[in-house]
Parts: C-alpha cells; structure tokens; sequence
C-alpha cells in the first residue's frame, strides 16, 4: 500500500529519532567508561604503554619535582600533560625489591626480593641445585643482635610479569637497560619481553661510555661489558644507546600495540657523565647567588641526559602520531642516594628508611583521560604500576594469585580513589644504622619499626623532614600501626628478623 506524504514524513521523524536514541545510549556508555577509568570506544586500537623507570632519581631530582639546578624540560613537559603524584613511593629504598614489584604487582615481601640482589661479579653465583636462598633459613651472622633471611637470587620464574600479561592481548614487548632480577635464566627474555637490550643480572653498569666495560677489569664479565647491549661505537653515551634502541623499537612496531619498558641504568653509580653537558652544569654553579644543595655537575649531567633519552621517545611517537594513544608512566626504583644528589626536603636517602630513601617522582599521562598539569596527593607505590598497565590495556589480573597493587585509572580519570588504607615497605637486612627495619604509611602516619626494638612515628602532613618522633607522645597511635604493619607482614607470609640466642 502506498503511504501518503505524512505517513512518509512520520516515518523518517521516527527513524531520526530511533537513531538519535542510539548515538546518546552510545555516548553515554563511553562517558560511563571513561569515568570509570576505561578506555571510552572498545573499537579504539589498544593503547600503547611506555613504563620509564630510572635508576636512583630522587625525589627532587626534576625541575617540575622543584630542583634549581637540574634541567628536564621534557619531564617537565609531560607532567605538564599529565598528572604529577606528590606522594608517589618506590616499594624499596634499593632496587631489586622496587624492580620485583613493579613486574608483579606484588609486595617485595611476598616475593622474598628484599634486598637488592647480588650480581655473579659480586658473589651471587647461582647454586647446582637451583634452590634461591631466599628459601633457606635465617642468616646466622657474628656481631649482630638480629638474625635475618637471606635474600632471593633471582625473582622466581613462576611469578607473572607485565609483558607476559599483555602477550595475550597482543602486545609486543621490549626490555631496555637496568633488570637486576636475577641472571640468564631470569633474564627479561625468559620472563615474557620479546626484546632485551641490556637487561642482566648487573645493578650497574661497568661503564657509561661504550664499550661499556672495565677494559682492566680482572672479572670477565666486567671486561665484557653489558650482556645484551654490545659495543657499537666508541664513547657512545649509555644513555643515548638506550635511548636509540627504544626508538628503534617504536619505529619497527608502530603498527601494533607495544609495551616498552626503558630502565636507565642512570643515575646510579658510577657517576660518569657527557663532559660538555657536566661544564655546563659547573658554569650554572658557579653563576648561582649562593650554593645549591643539589650541586653535583656530573650528577645534574646525567639526569639531563636521561630526560634527553625519554625526549626523543617523546618526539618518536609525535612524528608516528602514536602520542595519544600512548599511556606513559614515569617514576624511580628507589630514592636518590645521597652525596651525588640531596633529596631535602625529605630526610636522608637511598637504602634508609626515611622519606629521602622510599619517595620518588612519579607521572602518568593517559591521552584524553588524565587532566593536565594536574597534581594529586593520594600515596601510590611501585605495586600498583603492574594492575594500572592491565586495567589500562584491558586485560584481567590473575586469578590465581594475590596481588597487592590497585589501579590508578580512578584516580587519573577523575573517578574515585583507592580503596586501601595503608601501604608497607619490610627490609630485614642490615643496610645502615641500626639496621633492619619495616615501614607503615595510613593516611599522614608513618611507623618505622626497627627490629632491634625501636619505633618512631611521625607525621608526614606537619612534618614531611621526619624531624619530630611521636612515638612517645603518642603511644597508642604508634601501637596501632604496629599491630597493623605486623597483621599486614604474616598475611603475606613475610620472613621477620629473629632475636639472636
């Protein structure tokens, strides 16, 4: 039957309207998405990920962190285009703990990783019968008052990294620089990364000029210089090779999903730097109205030179026009040690239990969900890089373990918090004086317990320099967070220092 011109009219009005209806159920959906923290449009090509993680960069050790004396404008840039956590921890005040977690997403506590773990040049021979050390019973040392668990010598294969997480959903994987997680058989490429340029059982490197060795070394391995990162030209820059194979990686897999994972073997010793960029550093000394606290020429070189390696990935995805959709993490292993850095206003450094040795820098930019040049002050820490990365590339956590971090993706968009209400740190190890400690934070309250018997308790709003213990003035607080700390260690089966008989 033949409509009439109403009829035809009603019709379209209808349709309009029917298709209308879908387009703001659509909308609404990704609005509900990205308030949740998901990438809005499932059709959208999985993001890339870029996970920066230097090496002993303190938490002063940018210009946007408040530094005078160090230059990163391309650090500077991307806080600027992100979002800046000012309250952002590592997992450890040494590395190997941090470097465990972050691949897990577990505490260094439930892994064993306590302390950093020592290289085969260093005494860390791996033993016939494969049993990691970690596993044995408590050290029994002379001269001490506690006797602690020896440390792992590699992180256990069977634990699951972020590159073995996102294989399934298609990512290609590359490890660049520092791993320090155990040796070839714990290497990078034997847990999930396709590419490993540099990643060894070393925690630093021989040399920052290539070869990359000790020519007069009289341990082979030093000779040889960095497995996996051969000499390729005289005097090459650490930095700068780093640098070139990650942009190397990018330009040859820009076609599908990547996950990139550059660990600068800067800023740890030896402090070895470019001599022009350290004269200039030592000229910006000398023209400042009164001394720095932060006045180390080769130190500030070195960090110049790893925000110049993390700049040209930054320019790399602009030209491939991969920049929005790139998730990019940046943070540090451990904080800066002191003598080539200062962490003030933080109390003291890397390896201690105090602010100076745990916070770090820490920045994430999510194109199109994270606000810019925004800051928050909510305490995050190194386990939560490894559920952030997954809920980012939309691939589900393991069910068969626990894992200890929480993602960031409510924070960075604007959606909610975390839902936890402490964070810990546990080093059983003798370190510094008056050695092994375990650490809570709730809130603004930070316990340091020592196992020799002592505590101190401050609180960081007032009193981010630890200068004011409150243990005394107030018990009742401190014994709370003890309890709390010690409740939290037995739940994930830590090994705890024992008085000696």
């Amino acid at each position: 039957m033949e409509l009439s011109q109403k009829d035809v009219v009603m019709n379209r009005i209808k349709h309009l309207l029917l298709f209308a209806t879908v387009l703001a159920v659509v909308a609404l959906f990704d609005f509900q998405s990205a308030k949740a923290g998901e990438i809005p449009n499932a059709k959208k090509t999985p993001p890339n990920i870029v996970l920066i993680l230097v090496d002993d960069l303190g938490w002063m050790d940018l210009g946007c962190q408040g530094s005078d004396l160090f230059e990163t404008p391309h650090l500077d840039k991307l806080a600027a285009e992100g979002m800046r956590f000012t309250n952002g921890y590592a997992s450890c005040a040494v590395c190997s703990p941090t470097r465990a977690a972050v691949q897990t997403g577990r505490y260094p506590a439930r892994l064993f990783v306590t302390d950093w773990i020592r290289s085969r040049f260093q005494g860390g021979n791996i033993p016939a019968d494969k049993v990691n050390p970690c596993l044995l019973p408590v050290e029994k040392w002379n001269g001490v008052k506690v006797l602690c668990p020896p440390n792992a010598l590699w992180m256990e294969s069977s634990e699951l990294t972020i590159a073995e997480m996102l294989k399934p959903a298609g990512y290609t994987s590359c490890y660049i620089g520092k791993w320090h997680l155990g040796a070839d058989e714990w290497y990078p490429d034997q847990q999930g990364f396709d590419f490993n340029y540099g990643g060894c059982d070393y925690g630093q490197p021989p040399s920052y000029f290539d070869p990359f060795n000790q020519p007069n070394s009289k341990k082979p391995m030093l000779k040889a210089g960095i497995p996996g990162l051969p000499g390729r030209s005289k005097g090459e820059y650490l930095s700068d090779r780093e640098a070139d194979e990650a942009v190397n990686f990018i330009r040859t897999h820009k076609d599908k999903p990547f996950f990139l994972q550059l660990s600068n073997y800067a800023v740890h010793t030896p402090i070895q730097a470019k001599p022009d960029v350290t004269q200039k550093y030592r000229d910006k000394i000398a023209k400042m109205p009164s001394p720095p606290k932060q006045k180390n020429a080769k130190y500030a070189a070195m960090v110049e030179s790893v925000d110049d390696a993390f700049g040209r990935i930054q320019k790399t995805l602009d030209e491939l026009k991969l920049i929005d959709n790139t998730f990019i993490i940046f943070t540090s292993d451990n904080g800066g040690l002191l003598g080539p850095t200062n962490n003030a206003p933080l109390r003291s450094g890397k390896g201690y239990a105090f602010e100076g040795g745990i916070r770090v820098p820490y920045i994430v930019k999510w194109p199109g969900v994270t606000k810019p040049n925004s800051t928050n002050d909510t305490p995050i820490t190194s386990v939560d890089i490894f559920p952030t990365i997954l809920k980012v590339a939309e691939v589900d956590l393991p069910s068969d373990r626990a894992i200890d971090g929480e993602s960031l993706t409510p924070i960075l968009s604007g959606s909610g918090k975390l839902s936890r209400e402490a964070i810990y740190w546990h080093f059983p190890h003798y370190r510094h004086p008056p050695g092994p400690y375990s650490i809570i934070r709730d809130g603004d309250w930070k316990l340091i317990k020592w196992y020799h018997g002592q505590k101190l308790l401050f609180n960081l709003k007032s009193d981010i320099g630890e200068t004011n213990d409150l243990s005394e003035t107030k018990p009742e607080k401190a014994e709370a967070l003890e309890a709390k700390l010690m409740n939290h260690l037995k739940s994930v089966n830590a090994k705890i220092p024992v008085p000696k008989n």
